[in-house]
C-alpha cells in the first residue's frame, strides 16, 4: 500500500505498522472524507475552529463553572507544543503518553502533542504501574504528561527512560507553570494525513493489550460520519458524557466532535449517573454520551427530568435493550441513539437517529461505512442470519506490531468480535460477544487479565473469570476461585481477593461476584472450559459467596 511522505523524524510508528496486505479495506465514499495530503488534525480542530467560529466562543466547561474559550484552548495547546519541543526536545514522531481525568488541561495536552507532530498515547488514569509499564514497553514514549494526582504509579512504571511532567500541582516546573512562560505562538507541524497521530490501547481477551494505530485523517473521519450524519451538531450544542478521554468513545464525543463543529464540551472528572445528569442539565448540555447502565440508574432514582433538556442522548459501550429504550422514552420523551463502535475503528459505525430508530436494534451502517455479517469461514451471510459483525469504512484496524491483526481483519473486513443478526432493511440486532470480553457499565474487561491478577493472591490455586448478566451494569465480572488447602472461602476472603485485585490492576476490573469451588472444568487436553461455568451459573448450581454453606466451599 502506497503511503504519503511522512513528517516524522522518529519513524517508530510507521516502522511498526502491520504489513500492508493485512490491513482492512478502506473506503472514502463521502465528499467530507477526501482530506488533503498534508493534514494536522489538531490544527483543523482548534486553529481552523478559531478562524471559523471566533476565539471568544466557549470550548470547554467544567462542573465547577470554569470555561475555556476557543482562543484560550488554542493558546494553551500551542504552549504545550512549545514546552514539548523547546524544553523537552520532542521531535515529530516521538510518542507522548497522557494520563489524567477529563479536564481542560488534558485536552490542551492532547492537541499540543499533535501540533508538535508527536503521537499521543492515551491511558486510563486508574491503571496500575504494571499495566502502565506494559504500555510503555509497547509504545516507547519519550515523555509522559500526567495530572499530579495520578503520577505516583506512572513514575514507578516510567523509571529512568521516560521524562514525566505533571500538571496542576502549582509546581514551578510542572506543565502549567512552563506553559505560563511560553508566548503561545506555534505553527503546527505539517504532518501527512496518514502519519500516525494516536496510539489507543485496548484490552483484548488476553492480558496483553493491543495498541490501535490511527492517522490524522482517521481522527476527523468519525466526526465527518457518525457525528455529522447521526448527531447533526451545530455550534450551539453542548456535549457531555461519562466516558474517559482515554477511551476513543470519550475522545470523539467530548473533544473531536464538539471542536469539529464549533460546539462546547462539559468535562467532568468523576461523576455518578445522576450527578452527571445534574451537571449536564446545569450546563445546558444538548448531547449526552453514556452507557445504558447510566440511563437505567437515572430512571431508577426518578431523575429523568434532568435529561429533558437534551436534544440527543447517545447510548453505547454495551447492549441497549428495547426495555431500557422504551423506559427512557416514556420518562423523558428522548429517543435514545443506540450505537456500536470499536477502538479499532475509533468510534461508532452502526447507529440510527430520529425516525430511523427501530427500538431493540443497534441501527444501520453509518454513512461512510458498510457492514455485514460473516460466517466462521469469512463468507458473507444474507439477511435473516446470525453471524460475526464485519465493517468497512474510512477507518480500520491497524495494530502496533501485533500478530492479532490477522484475527481482526478477515478478507478486508474489520471483524469486531460481536455476534449480530441483520434484517432485510440492513438493521443490525445484537446477539452476544463472540469472545470472552466482559462489557460492564461500558468498560471492556478482558477475563484473562483478571484471572492473572487473582492468581497472584497467595491463597489462590487457580481461578476462572467469566461475565454474567447484571440488570444494572449489563454484565459483571464473576470469578470462580480454587483456594489452597486449609483456607476457607467466606465473605471475608471474598473481600480480601476483591481488594487485592483492585490494587493489582485497574479497580473497575475487579470481580464483583466471587464463587469458591474445589475444581474448575477442563477438557481432556486440560483447557479450561469457561462455557461450562456460564452454563452452571444459568443453572444456579454454583452459589455466590452470600449463598455459601458454613464450610465456604461448593463443588463445581
Amino acid at each position: 500500500m502506497s503511503m504519503l511522505p511522512s513528517a516524522h523524524v522518529d519513524t517508530f510508528t510507521r516502522d511498526h505498522l502491520p504489513p500492508a496486505d493485512t490491513w482492512p479495506a478502506l473506503e472514502f465514499t463521502l465528499p467530507e472524507l477526501h482530506y488533503p495530503e498534508r493534514l494536522n488534525a489538531a490544527a483543523v480542530l482548534i486553529d481552523d475552529a478559531v478562524a471559523q467560529y471566533g476565539a471568544d466562543r466557549p470550548a470547554l466547561r467544567t462542573a465547577d463553572g470554569e470555561v475555556w474559550s476557543y482562543g484560550e484552548l488554542q493558546q494553551h495547546s500551542n504552549q504545550v507544543a512549545q514546552v514539548l519541543t523547546e524544553d523537552l526536545g520532542v521531535v515529530p514522531g516521538n510518542r507522548v503518553l497522557l494520563r489524567g481525568p477529563n479536564n481542560p488541561w488534558i485536552v490542551a495536552a492532547w492537541l499540543g502533542v499533535l501540533k508538535a507532530g508527536a503521537v499521543v498515547v492515551t491511558t486510563m488514569p486508574m491503571l496500575r504501574s504494571t499495566e502502565v509499564s506494559t504500555l510503555i514497553q509497547l509504545t516507547k514514549p519519550v515523555v509522559a504528561i500526567s495530572d499530579h494526582r495520578f503520577v505516583d504509579e506512572l513514575v514507578v512504571a516510567a523509571g529512568d527512560d521516560v521524562a514525566v511532567l505533571t500538571y496542576g500541582a502549582d509546581d514551578g516546573d510542572d506543565l502549567t507553570s512552563r506553559c505560563g512562560r511560553k508566548n503561545g505562538e506555534f505553527t503546527a507541524v505539517d504532518t501527512s494525513a496518514d502519519d500516525v497521530a494516536l496510539l489507543g490501547p485496548t484490552s483484548g481477551t488476553t492480558g496483553v493489550p493491543k495498541v490501535t494505530m490511527h492517522f490524522h485523517r482517521d481522527i476527523l473521519a468519525n466526526a465527518d460520519t457518525f457525528a455529522r450524519y447521526i448527531l447533526e451538531p451545530t455550534a450551539d450544542d453542548v456535549f457531555a458524557g461519562s466516558p474517559p478521554l482515554a477511551f476513543t468513545f470519550g475522545l470523539g464525543g467530548l473533544v473531536v466532535f464538539p471542536l469539529r463543529f464549533g460546539a462546547s464540551s462539559l468535562l467532568t472528572e468523576k461523576a455518578g449517573p445522576v450527578e452527571l445528569a445534574g451537571h449536564a442539565a446545569a450546563a445546558g448540555a444538548t448531547i449526552l454520551f453514556t452507557a445504558p447502565t447510566a440511563y437505567r440508574a437515572i430512571l431508577k432514582e426518578k431523575r429523568g427530568d434532568l435529561l429533558r433538556g437534551l436534544r440527543v442522548a447517545v447510548s453505547a459501550g454495551e447492549h441497549l435493550s428495547k426495555e431500557t429504550w422504551e423506559a427512557v422514552r416514556e420518562a423523558t420523551g428522548l429517543r435514545l441513539v443506540n450505537g456500536i463502535g470499536a477502538t479499532e475503528m475509533l468510534h461508532v459505525f452502526i447507529s440510527a437517529a430520529g425516525d430511523d430508530i427501530r427500538p431493540g436494534t443497534t441501527g444501520r451502517a453509518v454513512p461512510g461505512f458498510r457492514a455485514t455479517i460473516l460466517d466462521n469461514d469469512g463468507n458473507e451471510l444474507g439477511p435473516g442470519n446470525i453471524g460475526r459483525l464485519a465493517v468497512i469504512g474510512p477507518t480500520g484496524c491497524r495494530y502496533l506490531d501485533d500478530p492479532r491483526q490477522a484475527n481482526y481483519v478477515v478478507r478486508g473486513w474489520n471483524v469486531t468480535g460481536d455476534t449480530f443478526a441483520m434484517d432485510d432493511d440492513g438493521y443490525f440486532t445484537y446477539q452476544a460477544r463472540s469472545d470472552n470480553m466482559i462489557v460492564s457499565s461500558g468498560y471492556n474487561i478482558g477475563g484473562p487479565e483478571v484471572e492473572s491478577a487473582i492468581d497472584q493472591h497467595p491463597d489462590v490455586v487457580e481461578n476462572a473469570v467469566i461475565g454474567i448478566p447484571d440488570e444494572e451494569r449489563g454484565s459483571i465480572v464473576c470469578a470462580f476461585v480454587v483456594l489452597r488447602d486449609g483456607v476457607t472461602g467466606d465473605a471475608a476472603k471474598r473481600k480480601e481477593i476483591q481488594d487485592f485485585v483492585k490494587q493489582t490492576i485497574a479497580p473497575y476490573k475487579y470481580p464483583r461476584d466471587v464463587r469458591f469451588v474445589t475444581e474448575l472444568p477442563r477438557n481432556p487436553s486440560g483447557k479450561l472450559q469457561h462455557f461450562k461455568l456460564r452454563d452452571r451459573v444459568l443453572a444456579q448450581d454454583i452459589p455466590s459467596t452470600n449463598e455459601l454453606t458454613p464450610a465456604g466451599q461448593s463443588q463445581a
